[in-house]
């Protein structure tokens, strides 16, 4: 299969860029048992196909592919999340999960009638957390009742949640996402404006968020989603997404063991450019710039919440997938 191309008779969604084949090689050098805690897999559309509800269709974007990518750029596990275009099918996900060995876990989507075997089920092939998306663009809002239902079927195996919102919604959801009683992963620091003040009210409140519920985390993640510099400036890729910097930093200084980190791959839904993941990784010594923080970061931190009561063992990190 050809990079770009979907499969099972799908077509792509017009405009929207395919993945950058070819990223480079990252100079910075990731610490031993390093984490990539999201990412995605799409398809392959002709094996597992995309949901009819789905919002968007994407290129292929393998398990293979993706382990490739892990590889190329030093990371020995991954986080695969549930992307919106297959739904509540998470198929694709258990499959990269059951060939990644104990190098990877994921996060699912479910609905609330998801079955306690069910839920076993994705619990052995490696699934740790329930994601609910409450961009509207992207997906019907998940009433708040459906998302109380399934926590509560989640609890007992010590899952956690994933919520990803943009920061016009915090208000409104507030109090609702500060109630929800497991540990709770933000993506994308709740998608700021980056073109505000960091220190304002409005990335205030999401500090606030943090500072007032122990139980959430946050990844720091996408930048190119978030920036309006882009991915270049004057001063070379060494100043890529500079806009976004100051608030990525600020969350890990003050948070230093509730933030992860992720490169996002495939990217879905980008029309402006398509992030070199080499460049993503290079930037990371900028919001974490000690070699603690970025222990913390990147092996610590998903250790601890995706491989809980495990020591990564770094003579390990060349077997599975």
């Amino acid at each position: 299969m050809a990079h770009g191309e979907t499969t099972g008779g799908f077509e792509k969604t017009p405009g929207w860029l395919d993945w950058y084949d070819g990223p480079a090689t990252p100079t910075f050098r990731l610490p031993a048992g390093a984490v990539d805690a999201h990412c995605h897999v799409f398809g392959p559309g002709a094996q597992f196909p995309y949901a009819p509800e789905r919002k968007y269709t994407p290129c292929d974007a393998s398990a293979d592919e993706l382990f490739a990518l892990r590889d190329q750029l030093g990371f020995t596990s991954n986080v695969i999340v549930q992307a919106t275009c297959h739904g509540a099918d998470n198929s694709a996900l258990v499959d990269a999960l059951r060939r990644a060995g104990d190098r990877a876990r994921g996060v699912a989507t479910v609905r609330r009638d998801v079955t306690e075997q069910e839920l076993a089920e994705l619990h052995d092939a490696g699934v740790r957390g329930v994601r609910f998306n409450f961009v509207k663009r992207l997906v019907d809002r998940v009433p708040t009742d459906a998302l109380e239902e399934i926590v509560a079927k989640i609890a007992p195996l010590g899952w956690h949640v994933v919520i990803y919102f943009e920061a016009d919604d915090l208000p409104e959801l507030y109090d609702f996402f500060s109630a929800i009683p497991t540990d709770v992963v933000v993506d994308h620091m709740g998608r700021p404006d980056v073109t505000k003040d960091p220190d304002g009210p409005e990335f205030g409140l999401f500090l606030r968020f943090l500072r007032e519920n122990p139980n959430v985390w946050t990844k720091v993640t996408c930048p190119e989603r978030l920036s309006v510099t882009g991915p270049r400036a004057l001063d070379g890729e060494q100043d890529a997404y500079r806009d976004v910097v100051p608030f990525a930093r600020r969350v890990v200084e003050e948070f230093p063991d509730r933030v992860l980190w992720g490169t996002d791959w495939p990217h879905p839904n980008l029309k402006d450019h398509m992030p070199d993941d080499g460049v993503l990784v290079d930037g990371i010594p900028r919001i974490a710039p000690t070699p603690d923080l970025q222990r913390r970061l990147l092996v610590d931190n998903p250790r601890r919440l995706y491989w809980p009561g495990t020591s990564f063992d770094p003579s390990a990190s060349s077997e599975g997938a």
